[in-house]
This record gives C-alpha cells, sequence and structure tokens, in this order.
C-alpha cells in the first residue's frame, strides 16, 4: 500500500471514529471513555491539535475542541449530565494514568 492511500484510510477510520462517538453514541460520556479505555473525545481534539501544530498550523485547544464537536465545547458540555462522584474519582486516577496530572 503506497503512503497516500495509507494516509487517506487513516483518516476516513478517524472520521468514522467521530462520527460514531458524535453521532452514534453521544449518550457515551467523556467520564466513561476515559475510565474505560484510557482517552475520551477530549484526546482526539487534542490529538488533532498537536498535529496541526506539529505542521506549524497554529490552532489552540477550543479551535480543535470546535472542530472535533462540531460546536464550541461549552455547548457539548451543556447537553451531558452530571457525573456522578464515583465516576469522577475514577476519573481522576484514570486521567493520572493515561494523560498526567491535571
Amino acid at each position: 500500500m503506497d503512503d497516500q492511500t495509507r494516509l487517506e484510510l487513516e483518516a476516513a477510520a478517524f472520521r468514522a471514529l467521530r462520527d460514531h462517538l458524535m453521532v452514534q453514541r453521544p449518550d457515551v460520556q467523556n467520564i466513561d471513555l476515559m475510565n474505560l479505555a484510557g482517552f475520551c473525545r477530549n484526546c482526539l481534539s487534542r490529538w488533532y491539535q498537536e498535529a496541526a501544530n506539529a505542521r506549524d498550523i497554529p490552532m489552540t485547544k477550543d479551535e480543535a475542541r470546535e472542530i472535533f464537536y462540531g460546536m464550541p465545547y461549552d455547548d457539548w458540555r451543556a447537553r451531558q449530565a452530571e457525573a456522578s462522584p464515583e465516576k469522577q474519582a475514577a476519573f481522576k486516577d484514570a486521567f493520572a494514568r493515561n494523560v498526567g496530572k491535571p
């Protein structure tokens, strides 16, 4: 497989993952993703931002989140239910293990 085809397939897979998380399963909260898988929608938007910045494309965290979420992040958060204290405690541990200290 040539590099361009690989790149296009990887991009298609990323778009499918984004669609799955944003359209098919918006009910799955970021906290659930982080607690179970060690990454969430915010991680994906951060990786997008880091890839842009590595290519000298200026992009802020808020800009990357709006691109990924398809809306301002605060609008997305307003649609989400409050996580239970147990999930919040598990998140602190999962975040520290997978991302680093908050």
